[in-house]
C-alpha cells in the first residue's frame, strides 16, 4: 500500500506515464493492494475494464449498484459477464427503509416532478450505496470517458474525490467510442445490447432513453430536465487537492 508522499496525485500520474491501460491497472492495483475497487454499471466502457482486470487476474474488487430499476438487458449483461469471466461482482442495494419512506412520501415516479426529487432518488439508490462500497478503500477505478460529458474533457486520469477521501482512476478517459467498440469486438466482450439501439449512457430504465442523431451523449439521461449539467451525484466531488489527499495516509 502506498503511504506518505508517494500518495501524491502527480507522483502516481508519473508512475503510470507511458504505460498502457492494462499495465497501469496492474501497477495501481499493486500499489493500492487490497484497497482498490472498480464500479461497473455494465456499460461498454466498464465491460472493457472488467475484461482487462479478468484477463490479467488483477486483485481488484468489482462492485455494482443495483438501484432496483435497471433495464432487463442490464441484468442479462451482468449474468453474461459472470458466465464469461467467473469473477465475483458485489452488488450494493439502496437502504430498504430510506427507499420505502421516499416512495411512500413522494411516489414511485416522483423524479419526473422536480430536480430535487430526482436527486433525492439518485442519492438513495446510488450515492449512499456507493459510499458503503468505497468505504475504507483508497483507489476507485471508473469507466468515465471524456466524450460522455462536456465537463469531463479537462479531467485528469488520476484525481481525488475529496468528499469520499478516495483517489479515482479513469483508465479509458481519452478513449473514443470507436476505441471501445474495437476492443469489445476483438476480445469478444459481452456488452449491453441497448448500445446497439442508440442508448449511450445507460442507467435506470425510467431515466434513460436512446439519443437521437446529433444529440449530445448525455441527452438520453434525465431528458426532461433543463439543466446542462445532469449528473446523479456519483462523480461531482473530484479534485486534485493535495491537502485533502492527506486523509488517505
Amino acid at each position: 500500500m502506498v503511504t506518505g508522499n508517494q500518495n501524491s496525485v502527480q507522483d502516481i500520474l508519473s508512475k503510470i506515464s507511458g504505460l498502457n491501460e492494462a499495465e497501469s491497472l496492474r501497477l495501481l492495483s499493486s500499489l493500492f493492494f487490497g484497497t482498490t475497487v472498480f464500479s461497473t454499471s455494465f456499460s461498454s466502457e466498464d465491460q472493457v475494464i472488467t475484461d482487462m482486470l479478468s484477463q490479467h487476474q488483477l486483485p481488484v474488487e468489482i462492485f455494482t449498484l443495483d438501484t432496483g430499476r435497471l433495464f432487463p438487458e442490464t441484468y442479462s449483461t451482468w449474468n453474461n459477464t459472470l458466465e464469461k469471466y467467473h469473477n465475483r461482482i458485489i452488488a450494493y442495494y439502496p437502504d430498504a427503509v430510506a427507499l420505502q419512506n421516499f416512495v411512500v412520501e413522494k411516489g414511485p415516479n416522483s423524479f419526473y416532478e422536480s430536480v430535487e426529487n430526482r436527486k433525492a432518488c439518485c442519492h438513495i439508490r446510488k450515492v449512499e450505496p456507493l459510499q458503503r462500497a468505497i468505504k475504507r478503500k483508497q483507489l476507485w477505478i471508473t469507466g468515465i470517458r471524456a466524450e460522455h460529458s462536456q465537463g469531463r474533457h479537462d479531467m485528469p486520469k488520476i484525481e481525488l474525490d475529496a468528499a469520499n477521501s478516495i483517489l479515482k482512476y479513469h483508465p479509458l478517459l481519452h478513449w473514443t467510442t470507436d476505441d471501445v467498440k474495437k476492443y469489445i469486438q476483438e476480445n469478444n466482450v459481452p456488452y449491453n445490447p441497448l448500445h446497439d439501439k442508440g442508448f449511450i449512457s445507460i442507467g435506470c430504465a425510467p431515466c434513460t432513453r436512446a439519443i437521437r442523431p446529433g444529440e449530445d451523449f448525455r441527452a438520453g439521461r434525465w431528458w426532461w430536465e433543463d439543466s446542462s449539467k445532469k449528473e446523479c451525484g456519483l462523480h461531482i466531488h473530484a479534485s486534485t487537492n493535495e491537502e485533502a489527499l492527506q486523509q488517505l495516509k
